[in-house]
């Protein structure tokens, strides 16, 4: 059973850069063809794909957030991490990880088949 926890600081200051770490259980981010995706929902808004890091290592990233988003990972720690930079309180989310084997539609609910817990980040000063 593979598991996934998103792990990080649940209020950043505008202008910040917000910081993510999905910590991965049950399974290697480096074995199988699978997508490890980070995404978020803001209040009363819908889910919203953000970036994606392949088992080979490629990142991908939402052409809407590309200039202020880096995930990258760490294979000795089963980890991938999420950073999104300059923040303001429109960043404001529960951000989640998710693991997906599909190279398309990634910001449907419904590609993934396993999913963190969600964290709620609080952009405010």
């Amino acid at each position: 059973q593979v598991q996934l926890q998103e792990s990080g600081p649940g209020l950043v200051k505008p202008s910040q850069t917000l910081s993510l770490t999905c910590t991965v259980s049950g399974g290697s981010i480096t074995t199988g063809v699978y997508y490890w995706s980070w995404l978020r929902q803001p209040p009363g808004k819908g889910l919203e794909w953000m970036g994606a890091i392949a088992y080979t290592g490629s990142t991908y990233y939402s052409p809407s957030l590309k200039s202020r988003t880096s995930i990258s990972r760490d294979t000795s720690q089963n980890q991938f991490t999420l950073q999104l930079s300059s923040v303001t309180p429109e960043d404001t989310a529960v951000y989640y990880c998710a693991r997906t084997a599909r190279s398309i539609a990634w910001g449907l609910r419904s590609t993934y088949d396993y999913w963190g817990q969600g964290t709620q980040v609080t952009v405010s000063s």
